[in-house]
This record gives C-alpha cells, structure tokens and sequence, in this order.
C-alpha cells in the first residue's frame, strides 16, 4: 500500500504536516508492506530535502498513492478521485463553509477519514494537536498581559524555533500575584497546565482558590462539575453531564470573581450551559480582565469571545458595558486571546507529536485487519456515500439543514 504525504494548499498557509523525515523513516522500518511518498512543498516546516535525505522520493505528482495524508482540508479541485484521504474536513458539525467540500468528496467517489473521529471504542479522541494549542494558548495569554500592562515582552511563538525555545523566554518573565482560573480536563488544558508548571506557578485547590489571597501568583484547574451544578440542588454526575447537561446551570461566577487570568482550555457540548453570559460581564463582582480563550466557541459559553483572532493580529478587547469590540489597554475592557489555529505557531513541534500517535493508531489499522474498528469508525464516506456512522450528514449534504 502506499501512502502519500500531501502538500498544505489551504490558505492562510499552515506549515504542520502529518510525519516529521524521521518519524516517516521509522514507519517505513516497522512496515514492511507500506511505501511512502512525499508531495513536493515549499511551505512545510520540514524542507523537501530533509525527506530526501531520508531516503524518500519527493515527487510533485503524487496521484498513484492510494492513501492520501494532509492536515487540513484539501481544496475540492486538488481532490483525486478514488482515493483514501486522512485530514480535518470539519464537516461533521454541519460546518456550512465545507458542505460543498464534503459534496465534492462524495461526488469523487472519495473514502475520507477525518483526523478528530480517530478514537477508542469508547470515542476518547487518539490523536489531535490539542496539546499544542494548549501550550501557544496560555503563551499567548502571559504575552498579553505582558503588553498590556506593560511588564515584559515576550516574542511570538512563531518566530521561535521549537518548544524549547518557547519555554526559555517564559524564564526570563516574572509574574505578579494574580490568581490564573483554567477549565478543562483534556488535551488542550493539559497543555496549558504544562506552561503554568513550567512558570513554577503554585496550583492550589478550588477551596483556596476561592477563599484566600495569596502573595505570589496561583492557579487552579476546574472540569465540568466545578463550573456547572444541578438545577435541583442535588449532586451532579460528570456521565451524567455529558448525556444531558439540561438539568444544569453555569456555576462559574464564583471563580470569576476572583479570578484575573482565564484560560478556557474546556470543550464545550451543544447544550450545556455558558459559563459565563454577557450580562454577567457587567457585573460588578465580576473581576476577569484577561482570557485565553483557546476552545474559541464564538458568541458562545465565553461571552467575551466576539470574534476569532489571527497569529498576526492575536489580540483584541472585549468591553462587557457595550458588548463591542475596543481597545484591550483600556479600563474595564477584558484583554482577548481567541486564535483559532494555534498550533500552527508550533509547526515542528505539532508535528512531531502528531506523527507519533498517527504511527502508533493509525498505519498499524491497515495492516492488521482494523481490529480495533479504528478506520472504521473514522470513515465518514464509502462509494459515493455517507457511511452508517455519518448518516447524520445527510441533509446536510442536500442543503436541507
């Protein structure tokens, strides 16, 4: 079988790439009945000639492959008919901007399997680049207040090499005693968490957190039953949540009224309650004056995020009186952190970690028999058609939803 690494053609361009050279070395020594081909690109973080020295054809048609691999979405035009391909279509929310790319891939009689339906039998996520959004997110974050109040100046990350580097400019920066507020219990929280231990920030429990005053800064992590409780009164159930959070209500406000950097490293479920609305912005209780927001669910569970940000232009002000967007220096304007693609900041390193988890789930799956079921689950289209899985899809592709 052989398997294609595939050139970005998205725009803005995006630098990340499936297999790092070594990575796809080590997939070629482990299988034996696969052969790899690399697109040709002048974007990719890794040059042309880091494949080539590798030992990999570099070629700038790749169309004999049977299994294509990219990261984003691959334009309807550059799609080659009868072929597998690996990317995140962001289809399966019913995204209206790739309803006609899903339509084109079901026309071109396309088997796609999306990167964020790669799960367990339990339906845990294998692979993502959550952790790096993470770890660019709350960076970001200390940049902004950094700037804003006019305490240090970090570099974007993404003029920065690697990681390492990113976490040796975080040495040079000292902090003062805020209390920093993350939520999540995933991925992408961890990889905030990561930056904040870096930081030898104190985590101290919810009780503290709430109740005392401290000299030096702390954090705090909370997952959905800390931020949420039931309507009733009675003790929730994170299962229960899950299945059907209509039974609860934001309990967030408690931690917003101590909290002066939030990180919203959460996902959020359609349904669930928002953590925090507009109206409870302009309370006066109400004391978050920065967030990462790097879940960015727009007018939604983080009222303050009105609109994504950009890595050239990461930064903006939310003003809780007016509802509007200002400028993020000014008083009583909470200071935005809301880039969407943040792990592009970080393209080795995403890279990398990436490549990793795709050859210990995913290469293995073609040569096994899919035991797991893993493909299977992934497959979101099969001649010409929704597989079973994804029928949901449906109206969605006829343009009815």
């Amino acid at each position: 079988m052989k398997f294609a690494i595939i050139k970005e053609r998205k725009n803005p361009p995006d630098r990340r790439v499936v297999f790092s050279p070594e990575k796809l070395a080590e997939a070629r020594e482990q299988f034996e009945d696969a052969s790899f081909v690399v697109e040709a690109s002048d974007i990719r973080v890794f040059p042309d000639m880091a494949y080539t020295i590798n030992g990999f054809d570099v070629e700038e048609d790749v169309s004999d492959a049977d299994v294509m691999i990219g990261v984003k979405e691959v334009p309807m035009e550059a799609l080659v008919p009868n072929k597998k391909y690996f990317f995140f279509s962001h289809t399966i929310k019913k995204q209206p901007y790739n309803r006609e790319l899903l339509k084109a891939m079901l026309d071109k009689n396309i088997e796609m399997y999306d990167h964020e339906v790669i799960t367990e039998a339990s339906g845990a996520r294998l692979i993502g680049f959550g952790r790096y959004a993470g770890l660019v997110g709350a960076y970001n974050g200390f940049r902004l207040l950094g700037l804003r109040d006019g305490l240090f100046e970090l570099p974007k990350v993404e003029t920065l090499l690697d990681l390492d580097a990113v976490k040796r400019e975080l040495d040079k920066i000292k902090l003062p005693a805020i209390k920093i507020c993350l939520s999540g219990s995933g991925k992408v929280a961890r990889g905030a968490q990561e930056i904040l231990d870096h930081l030898n920030i104190k985590e101290v429990t919810d009780q503290a957190y709430l109740n005392e005053e401290f000299s030096e800064p702390v954090y705090c992590t909370i997952d959905v039953l800390e931020y949420n409780k039931r309507i009733d009164g009675t003790e929730g159930a994170r299962a229960e949540f899950y299945k059907d959070p209509s039974g609860y209500e934001s309990d967030f406000m408690k931690y917003a009224k101590v909290t002066d950097y939030f990180i919203a490293g959460h996902f959020y479920g359609d349904g669930a309650p928002y953590l925090f609305t507009r109206e409870d912005a302009k309370r006066p209780e109400f004391k978050i004056n920065l967030v990462a927001d790097i879940s960015c669910d727009i007018d939604g569970p983080v009222a303050s995020t009105i609109r994504p940000s950009t890595i050239a232009d990461p930064f903006y002000g939310y003003n809780p009186a007016t509802e509007q967007e200002d400028d993020y220096n000014k008083d009583g304007v909470i200071a935005m952190m809301a880039v969407d693609n943040l792990p592009c900041e970080l393209p080795k390193d995403a890279s990398e970690g990436f490549g990793e988890m795709f050859l210990k789930h995913v290469i293995p799956a073609f040569f096994d028999g899919d035991k797991t079921g893993l493909l299977e689950r992934a497959r979101m289209t099969q001649d010409g058609k929704l597989t079973e899985r994804y029928n949901y899809l449906q109206d969605y592709v006829d343009g009815k939803e």
